[in-house]
């Protein structure tokens, strides 16, 4: 499932494509028809992301809705000319510059703003925002005694952590994923939400997740691949003290931390 900076990625490099202009939305594979039909042909005033959610302004006064869950995926073909859908394309947006497709989304909808306050009333804040209130995310880690390990994927708590930088900011932070998010100190839940944010902002800088210290180790040229440029997820072994990573079941993820560098 992508992560909060692939989802701020998306809304940066998607919006000089559609906003500020009418948009032709249709539905190749019919499932989300009835629902393009309420915007075909309206500006789009801008794209909003927040943790793992998209949300499309139109001038109607309607908010379009993305959640792209394991599945979902954008296609950009730029240019004015039509292009073929590929595959199962739930919704297809088209301006004079491009024609954006969206396939395999766990959510694709068009509703009214309450819809979207709904939606992020579930969510705790996103530290890509401008607007978020970090006091929130501190203050829910205190009161829990769940494994921080499982905290940092409820969305509750932190809009937009996903399985890559939990295992990441766990590590560069000496904390064990199983210890309780209540019994950490202030200074560590603080330094907790500090790395969220540099590394999420990182992400949408590189467009990739790369968490390791460039100083420290080089980042391997090339096509990325999971672990090429982390400490210790995805990674048999620790990039750091060469220790065999460990991997712990929480919130239903594999969690990687490495035992020497994160002792319990």
């Amino acid at each position: 499932m992508p992560e909060g900076h692939t989802i701020h990625r998306i809304a940066k490099d998607h919006s000089p494509l559609l906003t500020g202009r009418p948009v032709a939305v249709s539905s190749p594979q019919g499932r989300f028809a009835a629902d393009a039909a309420l915007v075909d042909g309206q500006t789009l005033e801008r794209i909003e992301a927040y943790g793992k959610h998209l949300f499309y302004w139109w001038s109607s006064g309607r908010v379009g809705h993305v959640h792209l869950g394991l599945f979902g995926k954008y296609r950009v073909h730029r240019g004015p000319g039509a292009v073929a859908p590929q595959g199962e394309v739930r919704m297809r947006l088209r301006t004079d510059l491009a024609t954006i497709d969206l396939a395999g989304p766990t959510d694709c909808a068009i509703g009214t703003p309450d819809d979207r306050d709904a939606i992020v009333a579930r969510l705790g804040p996103d530290p890509l925002r401008r607007d978020a209130k970090p006091a929130e995310a501190l203050q829910r880690m205190a009161r829990s005694k769940q494994p921080i390990g499982a905290l940092l994927l409820d969305q509750k708590v932190m809009a937009g952590v996903g399985n890559a930088y939990r295992a990441e900011v766990l590590f560069v932070n000496a904390i064990h994923p199983l210890r309780p998010a209540a019994d950490l100190s202030d200074a560590e839940r603080e330094a907790v939400w500090a790395t969220v944010v540099a590394m999420l902002r990182k992400g949408v800088k590189d467009n990739r997740i790369i968490t390791i210290d460039r100083k420290e180790f080089p980042v391997p040229k090339g096509a990325p691949r999971r672990g090429d440029g982390t400490y210790v997820y995805f990674r048999d072994t620790c990039l750091r003290c060469g220790t065999p990573t460990g991997r712990l079941t929480l919130a239903g993820r594999d969690c990687y931390y490495c035992p020497a560098c994160q002792p319990g």
